[in-house]
Formats: structure tokens, C-alpha cells, sequence
């Protein structure tokens, strides 16, 4: 049974911020939320093939209590493949923590990353 698709459901403290932040900073757009206006518990966000959900804390460990007192934020990162990793950079450059710098990598690629709103850390990857 081959998997289908994986799109990460992440805690916040705020869905609105993220959903502003993510517009914002990277061209997002909003796909889908609950509910459709106001103060959002869950929210879909696109841009190309990437997509990412946004769910409140309360909301969130309501329905997983295994959440409960776990810290907003991730000790990994969201690797995102696009075509002009430079100019993403230029555009976001001092909007944004970078937490790596534009480099070249061993394996081929140039990237960097960045820390959202919420501590989550994103590295934006462009391949040859």
C-alpha cells in the first residue's frame, strides 16, 4: 500500500499569525480554514506543491492529548525544493531569522533556512 501524500499539521499558538506570516513572507495562500473568517483554529496553506496545516494548541490537544505541554516548534526541519533559491533569499533577507546562511552543499544543492514565526525551521533548497 504506497503512501499518498504528507502534508504536516503543525501546532501554534496563534493559526491567524501563521496564516498571515506564511502569506507574507513566502506567497502562500490560504486553501482552507476552520472557520472560513474570524480567529482560525486550522488552517491549509499552499504555494506550488507544498502544502502546510496550521492547527491551535486547545484544538490541537483536544483531539491528540498526547500534545498536552509539548513546546510549539520542532527539533527538525522542512526541507523545500524550489527553482531561484537566490532570489527568495534576497526577497526575504532581514524580514526573517536566517539561521544558515546561502551556501553550497556537499550534495549538491544551494540553501539556506530560515525560523517561522513559530520556531519551525525551513531550509529552502534549489538542486543544479
Amino acid at each position: 500500500m504506497p503512501l499518498q501524500s504528507l502534508t504536516p499539521n503543525l501546532m501554534v499558538e496563534d493559526v491567524n499569525a501563521a496564516v498571515d506570516w506564511y502569506k507574507d513572507m513566502l506567497g502562500f495562500e490560504l486553501k482552507m480554514s476552520n472557520p472560513e473568517s474570524g480567529t482560525f483554529e486550522w488552517a491549509m496553506l499552499q504555494s506550488g506543491e507544498v502544502k502546510l496545516m496550521f492547527e491551535a494548541r486547545a484544538s490541537l490537544e483536544g483531539e491528540l492529548p498526547a500534545l498536552k505541554e509539548k513546546p510549539v516548534g520542532a527539533s527538525g526541519t522542512f526541507f523545500i525544493r524550489l527553482d531561484d533559491v537566490k532570489a527568495l533569499y534576497d526577497r526575504i533577507s532581514g524580514k526573517v531569522e536566517i539561521v544558515s546562511g546561502l551556501k553550497k552543499t556537499s550534495y549538491g544543492s544551494e540553501e539556506f533556512s530560515i525560523t517561522d514565526n513559530n520556531g519551525y525551521i525551513l531550509t529552502f533548497a534549489q538542486f543544479g
